[in-house]
């Protein structure tokens, strides 16, 4: 499988992905952390992936979704953002909203 077809079938597998450096317990880029702290506070149920774990989806995620940098959320499939939008809909209160919905799809 390339990685393309690998980066699809994560995100297609999920409701909600983020692709971020580290792992939610143990983030090792502030970026990731603050991603995953505003995911939590919306309580978002999400499916984490370490890109530093496989560096194949390192370096193919940024082509996937033509964003150069991590962390990176998808929901539902969709490419949403990094770490700025990520706390941008936080702060706003859509990303509760988008979680909840999300949620409500799966069920």
């Amino acid at each position: 499988m390339d990685v393309v077809d690998e980066i699809k079938a994560i995100v297609a597998a999920h409701p909600i992905v983020l692709f971020m450096k580290g792992t939610p317990e143990f983030p090792t880029c502030g970026f990731s952390d603050r991603a995953v702290k505003a995911l939590e506070a919306a309580g978002a149920v999400f499916h984490p992936v370490n890109v530093l774990a496989d560096p194949r989806i390192r370096a193919g995620l940024p082509h996937y979704s033509n964003w150069p940098t991590f962390p990176q959320l998808f929901l539902l499939g969709e490419f949403i953002g990094g770490c700025d939008i990520v706390e941008d809909l936080h702060a706003a209160g859509e990303l509760k909203r988008m979680a909840a919905e999300v949620a409500g799809a799966d069920s």
